[in-house]
Protein backbone atom coordinates (compact mmCIF):
# COMPACT_ATOMS: atom_id res chain seq x y z
CA UNK A 1 0.00 0.00 0.00
CA UNK A 2 2.62 2.43 0.95
CA UNK A 3 4.64 1.53 -2.34
CA UNK A 4 1.51 2.52 -4.35
CA UNK A 5 1.03 5.50 -2.19
CA UNK A 6 4.53 6.39 -3.49
CA UNK A 7 4.33 5.71 -6.53
CA UNK A 8 0.91 7.78 -7.03
CA UNK A 9 2.65 10.86 -5.00
CA UNK A 10 4.91 10.86 -7.79
CA UNK A 11 2.81 10.98 -10.96
CA UNK A 12 2.24 14.18 -12.74
CA UNK A 13 0.52 13.93 -15.95
CA UNK A 14 2.23 16.53 -18.27
CA UNK A 15 0.91 16.11 -22.00
CA UNK A 16 3.82 18.29 -23.13
CA UNK A 17 6.10 15.67 -24.29
CA UNK A 18 3.50 14.38 -26.79
CA UNK A 19 4.31 17.73 -28.66
CA UNK A 20 7.53 17.06 -29.01
CA UNK A 21 9.43 14.11 -30.87
CA UNK A 22 10.16 12.00 -28.26
CA UNK A 23 6.34 11.11 -27.45
CA UNK A 24 4.50 11.56 -30.60
CA UNK A 25 6.64 8.93 -32.28
CA UNK A 26 6.52 7.15 -29.04
CA UNK A 27 2.38 6.98 -30.07
CA UNK A 28 2.78 6.43 -32.98
CA UNK A 29 5.33 3.03 -32.12
CA UNK A 30 2.52 2.27 -29.86
CA UNK A 31 -0.64 2.22 -32.57
CA UNK A 32 1.50 0.89 -35.13
CA UNK A 33 2.28 -2.04 -33.42
CA UNK A 34 -1.56 -3.07 -32.39
CA UNK A 35 -1.58 -2.62 -36.29
CA UNK A 36 0.95 -5.13 -37.00
CA UNK A 37 0.64 -8.03 -34.58
CA UNK A 38 -3.22 -7.97 -34.93
CA UNK A 39 -3.58 -8.13 -38.55
CA UNK A 40 -1.10 -11.39 -37.99
CA UNK A 41 -2.81 -12.83 -35.11
CA UNK A 42 -6.26 -12.48 -35.94
CA UNK A 43 -6.23 -13.63 -39.20
CA UNK A 44 -7.95 -16.90 -40.76
CA UNK A 45 -8.60 -17.97 -44.47
CA UNK A 46 -9.67 -19.92 -46.90
CA UNK A 47 -8.51 -21.78 -49.72
CA UNK A 48 -10.66 -24.05 -52.44
CA UNK A 49 -10.71 -26.30 -55.85
CA UNK A 50 -13.24 -27.99 -57.52
CA UNK A 51 -13.21 -31.74 -59.02
CA UNK A 52 -14.76 -32.38 -61.60
CA UNK A 53 -17.06 -35.64 -61.17
CA UNK A 54 -19.03 -36.81 -64.44
CA UNK A 55 -20.43 -33.28 -65.40
CA UNK A 56 -20.53 -32.33 -61.57
CA UNK A 57 -18.40 -29.63 -60.06
CA UNK A 58 -17.40 -30.89 -56.12
CA UNK A 59 -15.56 -28.04 -54.04
CA UNK A 60 -12.92 -29.10 -51.80
CA UNK A 61 -12.41 -26.29 -49.06
CA UNK A 62 -9.58 -25.88 -46.80
CA UNK A 63 -9.62 -23.32 -44.16
CA UNK A 64 -6.14 -22.08 -42.04
CA UNK A 65 -4.92 -19.20 -39.87
CA UNK A 66 -2.46 -18.27 -37.66
CA UNK A 67 -0.44 -19.86 -36.19
CA UNK A 68 -0.46 -21.07 -39.62
CA UNK A 69 0.70 -24.76 -38.94
CA UNK A 70 -0.82 -25.97 -42.12
CA UNK A 71 -0.21 -29.25 -42.01
CA UNK A 72 -3.04 -28.98 -38.49
CA UNK A 73 -5.84 -28.16 -40.99
CA UNK A 74 -7.10 -31.13 -42.20
CA UNK A 75 -9.92 -30.71 -45.42
CA UNK A 76 -11.59 -33.36 -47.78
CA UNK A 77 -11.50 -34.06 -51.02
CA UNK A 78 -14.39 -35.37 -52.69
CA UNK A 79 -14.41 -38.66 -54.65
CA UNK A 80 -15.51 -39.31 -58.28
CA UNK A 81 -15.82 -43.33 -57.77
CA UNK A 82 -16.99 -43.32 -54.01
CA UNK A 83 -19.86 -41.68 -52.26
CA UNK A 84 -16.95 -40.64 -49.57
CA UNK A 85 -13.99 -38.43 -49.14
CA UNK A 86 -10.55 -38.25 -49.07
CA UNK A 87 -9.01 -36.31 -46.15
CA UNK A 88 -5.53 -34.76 -47.12
CA UNK A 89 -3.79 -32.04 -45.49
CA UNK A 90 -2.58 -28.56 -45.88
CA UNK A 91 1.78 -28.98 -46.20
CA UNK A 92 3.97 -26.35 -44.11
CA UNK A 93 4.54 -24.93 -40.75
CA UNK A 94 5.37 -21.89 -40.44
CA UNK A 95 4.50 -20.54 -36.88
CA UNK A 96 7.53 -19.98 -35.99
CA UNK A 97 7.80 -16.71 -37.95
CA UNK A 98 4.48 -16.08 -37.56
CA UNK A 99 4.66 -16.20 -33.56
CA UNK A 100 8.09 -14.56 -33.57
CA UNK A 101 6.60 -11.29 -35.26
CA UNK A 102 3.27 -11.50 -33.15
CA UNK A 103 5.45 -11.66 -29.84
CA UNK A 104 8.06 -8.88 -31.00
CA UNK A 105 4.29 -7.21 -31.62
CA UNK A 106 3.08 -8.02 -28.22
CA UNK A 107 5.89 -7.19 -26.06
CA UNK A 108 6.49 -3.34 -28.18
CA UNK A 109 3.08 -2.59 -27.47
CA UNK A 110 3.92 -3.30 -23.99
CA UNK A 111 6.89 -1.02 -23.71
CA UNK A 112 5.19 1.82 -25.67
CA UNK A 113 2.52 1.69 -22.96
CA UNK A 114 5.24 2.14 -20.45
CA UNK A 115 7.45 4.30 -21.80
CA UNK A 116 4.28 6.51 -22.14
CA UNK A 117 3.61 6.35 -18.91
CA UNK A 118 7.13 7.26 -17.54
CA UNK A 119 6.81 10.19 -20.24
CA UNK A 120 3.59 11.70 -19.06
CA UNK A 121 3.18 11.15 -15.73
CA UNK A 122 6.89 10.65 -14.33
CA UNK A 123 9.27 13.21 -16.33
CA UNK A 124 11.00 13.88 -13.19
CA UNK A 125 11.75 9.97 -12.82
CA UNK A 126 13.38 9.97 -15.71
CA UNK A 127 15.47 12.66 -15.78
CA UNK A 128 16.11 11.87 -12.53
CA UNK A 129 19.15 10.20 -13.12
CA UNK A 130 21.23 9.31 -16.32
CA UNK A 131 20.56 6.00 -16.50
CA UNK A 132 16.87 7.03 -17.58
CA UNK A 133 17.12 7.67 -20.93
CA UNK A 134 20.64 5.47 -21.68
CA UNK A 135 18.04 2.51 -20.76
CA UNK A 136 15.71 3.86 -23.02
CA UNK A 137 17.98 4.16 -25.81
CA UNK A 138 19.77 0.81 -25.66
CA UNK A 139 15.92 -1.14 -25.58
CA UNK A 140 14.79 0.95 -28.85
CA UNK A 141 17.50 0.11 -30.12
CA UNK A 142 17.12 -3.64 -29.77
CA UNK A 143 13.35 -3.64 -30.44
CA UNK A 144 14.10 -1.67 -34.00
CA UNK A 145 17.19 -4.54 -34.35
CA UNK A 146 14.01 -6.78 -33.45
CA UNK A 147 11.28 -5.39 -35.55
CA UNK A 148 13.84 -5.61 -38.70
CA UNK A 149 14.99 -9.68 -37.94
CA UNK A 150 11.13 -10.86 -37.06
CA UNK A 151 9.80 -8.76 -40.25
CA UNK A 152 12.15 -10.44 -42.62
CA UNK A 153 11.58 -13.66 -41.49
CA UNK A 154 7.76 -13.29 -41.76
CA UNK A 155 8.04 -11.48 -44.83
CA UNK A 156 9.96 -15.09 -45.84
CA UNK A 157 6.95 -17.29 -43.98
CA UNK A 158 4.36 -15.34 -45.81
CA UNK A 159 5.24 -16.10 -49.39
CA UNK A 160 5.54 -19.67 -48.23
CA UNK A 161 2.09 -19.91 -46.86
CA UNK A 162 1.04 -18.21 -50.09
CA UNK A 163 2.40 -20.79 -51.88
CA UNK A 164 1.24 -24.04 -50.02
CA UNK A 165 -2.72 -22.60 -50.14
CA UNK A 166 -2.30 -21.46 -53.94
CA UNK A 167 -4.93 -23.55 -55.16
CA UNK A 168 -3.01 -23.86 -58.62
CA UNK A 169 -0.23 -25.76 -56.28
CA UNK A 170 -2.69 -27.67 -54.93
CA UNK A 171 -4.49 -29.02 -58.05
CA UNK A 172 -0.63 -29.92 -59.83
CA UNK A 173 -1.28 -33.69 -58.93
CA UNK A 174 -5.09 -34.02 -60.12
CA UNK A 175 -5.95 -34.01 -63.87
CA UNK A 176 -9.31 -33.40 -63.06
CA UNK A 177 -9.66 -30.72 -60.88
CA UNK A 178 -9.88 -26.79 -61.75
CA UNK A 179 -8.43 -24.05 -59.18
CA UNK A 180 -10.87 -21.86 -57.38
CA UNK A 181 -9.95 -17.92 -56.32
CA UNK A 182 -6.78 -17.58 -54.39
CA UNK A 183 -6.67 -16.78 -50.43
CA UNK A 184 -7.54 -13.05 -49.58
CA UNK A 185 -4.16 -11.92 -47.77
CA UNK A 186 -4.55 -8.30 -47.69
CA UNK A 187 -4.46 -8.57 -44.13
CA UNK A 188 -1.07 -10.34 -44.12
CA UNK A 189 0.32 -8.15 -46.60
CA UNK A 190 -0.39 -5.31 -44.35
CA UNK A 191 1.07 -6.71 -41.34
CA UNK A 192 4.69 -7.31 -42.99
CA UNK A 193 4.43 -3.36 -44.24
CA UNK A 194 3.74 -2.51 -40.52
CA UNK A 195 6.88 -4.23 -39.12
CA UNK A 196 9.08 -2.69 -41.72
CA UNK A 197 7.32 0.84 -40.59
CA UNK A 198 8.08 -0.18 -36.83
CA UNK A 199 11.55 -0.83 -37.70
CA UNK A 200 12.04 2.58 -39.17
CA UNK A 201 10.02 4.44 -36.59
CA UNK A 202 11.95 2.76 -33.96
CA UNK A 203 15.47 3.04 -35.57
CA UNK A 204 14.68 6.84 -36.03
CA UNK A 205 13.45 7.44 -32.96
CA UNK A 206 16.96 6.13 -31.34
CA UNK A 207 17.97 9.88 -32.09
CA UNK A 208 15.64 11.89 -30.30
CA UNK A 209 16.25 8.96 -27.15
CA UNK A 210 19.81 9.88 -27.66
CA UNK A 211 19.73 13.83 -27.49
CA UNK A 212 18.20 12.85 -24.00
CA UNK A 213 21.55 10.91 -22.79
CA UNK A 214 24.65 12.47 -21.08
CA UNK A 215 26.35 10.97 -24.51
CA UNK A 216 24.71 14.03 -26.55
CA UNK A 217 26.26 17.36 -25.29
CA UNK A 218 25.54 20.89 -26.60
CA UNK A 219 28.46 22.60 -28.21
CA UNK A 220 29.88 25.15 -26.22
CA UNK A 221 28.62 28.60 -26.86
CA UNK A 222 31.08 30.73 -28.07
CA UNK A 223 32.77 33.50 -25.77
CA UNK A 224 32.10 36.93 -25.61
CA UNK A 225 33.89 39.99 -24.96
CA UNK A 226 32.97 41.59 -21.29
CA UNK A 227 30.66 44.55 -21.30
CA UNK A 228 33.08 47.78 -21.31
CA UNK A 229 35.87 45.93 -22.90
CA UNK A 230 37.42 47.44 -26.39
CA UNK A 231 38.44 45.33 -28.87
CA UNK A 232 42.33 44.38 -29.52
CA UNK A 233 44.32 46.13 -32.22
Amino acid sequence: MDTVQKAMSGFSLDLGPLKEPLGFIRVLEWVFAVFAFATTGGYSGTTHFTVSCQGKDLIARAFFGYPFRLAAHPYSIPLCNESSSNNTYLQGDFSSSAEFFVCVGVFAFLYCTATLILYLGYQTVYHQTTRGPIIDLLLTAAFAFLWLVSSSAWGKGLTDVKYATDPYHLVEWCDYCKPGDSPSMGRLNASVIFGFLNMILWAGNCWFIYKETSFHKDPAPPATMEEGGAPGP
